[in-house]
């Protein structure tokens, strides 16, 4: 099989009679090969050049996270947690790249292996493959050991997310029972409050995905009953005006307390994950509900 030099056609025959493609025709014999054909240092290079770059890489990266830090302290603990910052700045680049470079020095090793006239420098090589490797190693590492900080950090994010909502409700009824002396008998009832900011606003836009229910403690709003002279006298007047006073002091009664219900991450009200709110006592619903659960059995516990 010869291959022709000018147009890279394959054909059978020699070179000296003409391509059959393109009609070129050598001007003579090819050159001999040499007698002595130094081998290449090419490959290695490439793999050790690799290796070195990604630890040299990610020890940069460290210092810088250690050189940001608020004290800069030389200790065991302030290097980790610089490696921990410089594994997760690097993860999207680095990552990837240790995959690539640790399959391109496998196989350049194993070339070398292979044929050692031609390719030289097997110890240059395998010691940019183990740079690699350790690379490697050492992002998943530190990688790793952040995942479960980053979950950490996720939730609290997610639950002062919650929360700044729920206070700014219950700043919203706090204003609304010292102007009008109890607590809104609905959201939309915030309207009536000023809303210099529109945070009253966008708690009315988003009423319809929350659970608000007020009640009244009558043993908080009305005073213990004692005998006296109204009392006396009111046992002489008839039987209906007895029952419209009654009904005159209840309609007046404030509403005491309160409890809203904001839906969690699944943006499904009435599940597990919701969020509570009693009397401005923020916590997640599970919780609520299982310390009145315990409180309820312990009153009811003879």
């Amino acid at each position: 099989m010869t291959i022709c030099p000018c147009c890279g056609f394959k054909f059978t025959g020699d070179l000296r009679t003409g391509c059959a493609s393109c009609g070129a025709q050598a001007v003579g014999e090819p050159l001999a090969r040499p007698e002595y054909e130094l081998p290449s240092y090419g490959r290695a290079l490439l793999v050790g050049v690799t290796g070195a770059a990604a630890l040299l890489a990610f020890l940069v990266t460290t210092l810088t996270a250690l050189f940001q830090r608020a004290t800069l302290i030389f200790d065991f603990w302030s290097l980790m947690a610089s490696a921990e910052t410089a594994a997760w700045r690097l993860k999207w680049l680095a990552l990837p790249f240790a995959v690539v470079s640790i399959w391109l020095g496998w196989r350049i090793c194993e070339s070398i292996r292979k044929e050692p006239v031609r390719f030289m420098g097997s110890r240059v090589a395998h010691g940019g493959l183990i740079a690699s490797i350790s690379f490697a190693v050492l992002m998943a590492t530190f990688i790793g050991i952040t995942v479960p900080e980053r979950l950490r950090q996720h939730e609290r994010g997610v639950e002062a997310a919650y929360r700044a909502r729920l206070y700014t409700h219950n700043r919203a009824f706090l204003e609304y029972r010292a102007r009008f002396g109890t607590f809104p008998a609905d959201i939309s009832d915030l309207r009536n409050l000023p809303d210099e900011d529109g945070s009253i606003a966008e708690l009315i836009r988003n009423a319809e995905q929350t659970s608000y229910k007020p009640w009244t403690e009558l043993a908080a709003t009305q005073p213990p009953p004692s005998k006296s002279r109204r009392l006396r006298g009111a046992a002489l007047q008839p039987a209906a005006l007895n029952s419209d006073s009654d009904d005159t002091q209840t309609e007046g009664v404030p509403f005491t307390n309160y409890e809203l219900r904001l839906p969690g991450e699944d943006k499904i009200l009435g599940t597990d994950d919701d969020w509570l709110m009693r009397d401005g006592i923020v916590r997640p619903a599970t919780a609520l509900e299982g310390s009145s659960a315990v409180s309820s059995s312990a009153n009811t516990t003879p």
